[in-house]
């Protein structure tokens, strides 16, 4: 794996931000809202650290990570604009839950994949981006999502 650039630092902080602001702010209010402060710094750093990947280029062009990344920033354009259209005003709350909650998906797939790619440093946990144990962890972060979203929208 490639040393991290000072870029990828940056990015890597704000990622780590967002996560821990998601996370508690899903615990405490049990949906991300811009209303709540934790949720805008979450929704802030998340936005950071997708326009921060699609400037990663350690294997040479545009990759998965990247596309993840213009998921997200449609996702958090997606539910910060919904509310704001009349025609929209009865689900827009669902739909914005899905996206925002879709961006917490959206980062722990590059999350777990770069960090099992790289750590423990010097003898990282995977070698191969294409190992089938990070097809296991993706598919548990997509029902851990689902089944939290069931339980937001409920």
């Amino acid at each position: 794996m490639p040393e991290i650039t000072l870029l990828g630092w940056i990015h890597t902080i704000i990622a780590i931000i967002a996560l821990i602001a998601g996370f508690y702010t899903l615990a405490i209010y049990k949906v991300i809202t811009p209303e709540q402060k934790t949720g805008q710094i979450y929704l802030i750093c998340t936005l950071i650290a997708a326009v921060t990947a699609l400037m990663i280029y350690k294997h040479g062009g545009f990759g998965p990570a990247h596309s993840l990344a213009v998921l997200t920033v449609v996702a958090l354009v997606g539910g910060t604009v919904v509310t704001k259209i009349p025609v929209f005003s009865n689900i827009a709350e669902y739909i914005q839950t899905f996206c925002f909650s879709g961006t917490l998906l959206f980062h722990m797939i590059p999350a777990i994949t770069d960090g099992l790619l790289r750590l423990p440093v010097g003898d990282p946990v995977l070698s191969n981006p294409n190992d089938p144990m990070l097809k296991k962890f993706y598919l548990a972060f997509l029902v851990i999502f689902l089944v939290g979203y069931v339980m937001q929208f409920l």
